[in-house]
């Protein structure tokens, strides 16, 4: 008998093995942006002007460091520069004027760019009339600021109990409270001050002011306004100038070498 092979059905085609979804590559969209590089620019006056202003053109010199010579500064549309001797002839002035304290330069003027930026009324100059408005240097210092302000919060949440209560007898900050009372406290003036606020912590000034507090407080020492004394023997320890804070005439004074044997008694005092 002849031999039959027999055929596969047409059936499903095999399945191609896909990986999973852990071990595809993932790829962050990159993003692409573009930052305008020429934008109008904006003037203000510094001191307040009525509601129109008009910039003095006639006779204004300038000292050209580059070519080392006074040279003569106006600004005339339609030419290519805003050095008189580098326009033409016919050049005609035209009047710079600011809108309630403001004037508005496009890019396409940059003849008038080069007349704001050299005039000698430019703060940028030394002058004291006009200022370029910096949009971007103002956002940059307005995000420093509030990032100065997250570091000094942050620090009240995560310092160590002791280091706050330090921090706040030297600020004068109750702390005979409930802790969460303490903070509230730290976080307002933490807010209101966040660069004095973060300096405070390691600072010889404040620990040694936090220290002195609290040996008035526990009857160590006391300062009176002439003069700083030992508690239980009225002993004079340093005199106070008429006029001074003896709070901080004293704290000046223990940061010497010579109160070394001072501080040492106060400390010891405090530790019994």
């Amino acid at each position: 008998m002849p031999t039959t092979t027999a055929k596969r059905g047409p059936g499903r085609p095999p399945t191609k093995k896909t990986a999973s979804p852990a071990s595809q590559a993932t790829s962050k969209l990159q993003i692409k942006r573009s930052q305008p590089k020429d934008t109008i620019r904006e003037y203000k006056t510094i001191k307040k002007v009525g509601a129109t202003f008009m910039m003095q053109q006639k006779g204004i010199t300038v000292y050209d460091k580059e070519q080392n010579q006074v040279r003569e500064l106006r600004y005339c549309p339609n030419e290519p520069s805003a050095w008189r001797d580098e326009q033409s002839d016919s050049a005609t002035r035209q009047s710079v004027v600011f809108t309630e304290g403001r004037m508005f330069v496009r890019p396409d003027q940059p003849n008038l760019m080069d007349f704001m930026d050299n005039h000698p009324d430019n703060v940028a100059n030394g002058g004291k009339t006009f200022e370029l408005v910096n949009n971007e240097k103002k956002s940059q210092i307005k995000v420093q600021k509030e990032f100065l302000v997250a570091d000094a919060v942050t620090m009240v949440r995560d310092k160590d109990l002791n280091d706050l209560l330090g921090v706040a007898v030297a600020l004068a900050i109750n702390v005979d409270r409930p802790v969460n009372e303490i903070k509230h406290d730290l976080l307002v003036f933490a807010k209101k001050n966040p660069q004095k606020f973060i300096e405070s912590f390691d600072n010889p000034v404040v620990e040694m002011k936090a220290k002195i507090r609290q040996a008035a407080k526990l009857q160590v020492i006391k300062m009176e306004s002439d003069g700083i004394k030992w508690y239980d023997t009225n002993k004079l320890i340093l005199s106070v100038p008429a006029g001074k804070d003896p709070l901080d005439v004293f704290v000046r004074y223990c940061l010497t070498e010579a109160a070394v044997p001072i501080v040492e008694e106060i400390e010891k005092q405090l530790n019994r």
